[in-house]
């Protein structure tokens, strides 16, 4: 695989770029400030081209920290492969020496997938300073709940000064407002020493508008496809080798140069490739390679709108490779189940049945005609392991893409947000919680931006407000663009102490231990599960051990009104946790948890 971003070494610096219908590309080095390190005067380097279409050059005593550019047909351009962008989108690219980084980490391992509980952050809004560094002091108290990933969104520079992130338009530099490559290395080391694996939000479907140059280098783009954020990327036309070599490349500098753990590949529906050897058959073979020369796993995990098994199926298989992907039909599922107005958001859903599904086996769109497709959709994932799939209640796309921002904890009571912990953490899937969402943080989390150019600024409002239509919300939206969207976005940490807040976060500490602890949850195999529909809107999912001398009987009570019956009275159960004290039923909008252990059961 060819390392497109600079490498520095002993002499000096290796520079690298694929143009491949360019005759000639230059390299063009800014002086430095006067009194540092690279105070030289700036100057101009030809560029030699190979049979593949990359430039390159190598230029004696440039190091780390030094400012530079490419000049392409007369224009200076920053590097699309820069590891930093001190100055934002639009000004130089800075050389990073990713070897001069001491790492403590050399022993971490990783953990083991079927163990993992994520938890989604967004660097800006997780701390007042909004951080990398900011974290650190905060991840002691999150290994404390149960928390052993986190998953970070995009931190791909993007324009200005605050944004979600998917609009980076450099790939590989990290965010300069968030502390740059060295401040993620450190959340990373820092993340390691606390046992925390991390994951990275990356976005190769499209790039983002503003600051992207990749097409003044080359046919980085299709005109075959679209996608509804922006051009699509050219994986399978003429040149594409180049541009799955720089989307490989990055998913291998993460693991590499960062040590993270693992990815999560954004809309991976829109990425198209009709090629017989399919770029996710190249991915998995680079990073099943990458593996062996680091000596630990690098997951990646798919966010899919196909509810297609073979996303998570190995490519001799006809699969994607993917080791998991993000189960949206559970939080569908779900979510209309505890909230009264949810069906207005998915009318596909609101069937107690299709939770049960859902537990049972993944997706429950599986070749159904649904409505808002106008069409079928799905295939049966029965059979999948749990493993394969990620569930939540809410993510970063769920408040943000409301008008209002509001979390689950602003639209439902306390008893609610008891029962979806429940409902989640005690899941045979991998579970993800929202920042906050351990405590009920009741913030909004809008989506933000500061995009400088008004083409963008207007296709911004004109496809919220479409969005807005189609999914059925009504009332005004703020301006993203308003900086204090954004600062009423950030989390309020001392909250997590009081009252109900310190309530709920006690529950999920009581929950993750559960399913830590209990041999019957910390394993995720459903086939010795059974989940039956009781009452009116009310769940019960029983799972046995292999000898059945150790059942779990859990009880999920949906309705806002009737009481659910308790398990079978012929029979001894002890109860392990429970929302509220329960005697005869389990109240409306509660749970409870129940076990049985006893010498081989018939």
């Amino acid at each position: 695989m060819i390392m497109n971003y600079p490498e520095c070494h002993k002499q000096g610096c290796r520079f690298r770029v694929w143009a491949p219908e360019k005759e000639t590309m230059g390299l063009r080095l800014l002086p430095g400030l006067k009194g540092s390190a690279h105070s030289a005067p700036g100057r101009d380097l030809a560029m030699n081209k190979d049979d593949w279409g990359y430039f390159s050059v190598d230029v004696p005593g440039v190091t780390a920290g030094a400012r530079y550019g490419y000049v392409v047909d007369g224009n200076f351009y920053p590097d699309p492969c820069s590891s930093f962008q001190p100055e934002g989108v639009y000004g130089a690219s800075e050389v990073v020496d990713h070897g001069a980084f001491e790492w403590t980490d050399t022993d971490w391992r990783g953990r083991p997938f079927a163990e993992q509980v994520f938890y989604e952050v967004h660097v800006g809004t997780f701390t007042p300073e909004g951080s990398f560094e900011a974290m650190i002091p905060r991840l002691e108290e999150l290994a404390a709940i149960g928390i052993t990933t986190i998953e970070l969104m995009p931190v791909a520079q993007c324009p200005g000064r605050r944004n979600w992130g998917y609009d980076g338009a450099f790939l590989y530099a990290v965010q300069n407002g968030y502390g740059g490559p060295l401040g993620l290395k450190r959340l990373v080391d820092a993340c390691h020493r606390q046992g925390i694996a991390v994951f990275l939000d990356v976005v190769y479907n499209h790039i983002g508008g503003e600051g992207n140059y990749l097409a003044q280098f080359g046919p980085y783009f299709s005109d075959k496809y679209g996608t509804p954020w922006g051009r699509a990327m050219n994986f399978d036309g003429e040149w594409s080798d180049g541009v799955r070599d720089l989307v490989i490349g990055n998913v291998l500098f993460w693991a590499e140069q960062y040590h993270l753990d693992g990815l999560r590949l954004d809309a991976i529906h829109e990425m198209y490739d009709r090629n017989a050897v399919r770029i996710w058959d190249e991915l998995y073979a680079a990073v099943k390679h990458c593996e062996e020369r680091l000596g630990r796993r690098f997951y990646l995990v798919a966010e899919s709108d196909t509810n297609d098994p073979r996303t998570v199926r190995s490519p001799e298989l006809g699969g994607k490779g993917f080791d998991a992907q993000w189960l949206d039909d559970f939080h569908h599922a779900l979510y209309v189940l505890l909230h009264p107005e949810g069906w207005k958001n998915y009318q596909d859903f609101g069937a107690i049945g299709q939770l049960a599904k859902s537990y049972s086996e993944g997706f429950v769109h599986s070749g159904e005609y649904v409505w808002f497709r106008r069409r079928r959709h799905g295939a049966s994932a029965a059979g999948i392991p749990g493993e394969r799939f990620l569930v939540f209640n809410q993510n970063h796309d769920l408040p943000g893409n409301r008008p209002d921002g509001k979390r689950l904890s602003a639209l439902v009571a306390l008893p609610a947000l008891k029962l979806a912990a429940a409902a989640l953490l005690l899941a045979p899937y991998i579970p993800m919680l929202f920042m906050g969402e351990e405590y009920g943080e009741d913030a909004p989390f809008h989506f933000f931006s500061d995009y400088q150019e008004d083409q963008t600024i207007r296709g911004l409002e004109e496809g919220r407000s479409a969005q807005f239509g189609r999914f059925g919300f009504e009332g005004d939206a703020r301006d993203p663009q308003d900086e204090q969207v954004f600062l009423d976005s950030k989390l309020c940490w001392e909250k997590r102490r009081e009252g109900k807040h310190a309530e709920l976060l006690a529950l999920h500490k009581e929950l993750l231990k559960l399913r830590r602890e209990h041999p019957l949850l910390a394993g995720l195999a459903r086939d010795r599960m059974r989940v039956d529909i009781v009452g009116e809107n009310g769940l019960a999912i029983e799972r046995w051990s292999v000898r059945r001398d150790l059942q779990l009987y859990c009880l999920f009570n949906f309705s806002m009104y009737s009481p659910m019956p308790m398990p079978g009275k012929q029979r001894r159960w002890d109860l392990l946790l429970a929302s509220v004290p329960v005697k005869d039923c389990v109240p409306p909008q509660c749970f409870a948890v129940f076990e049985q252990r006893e010498a081989a059961l018939p």
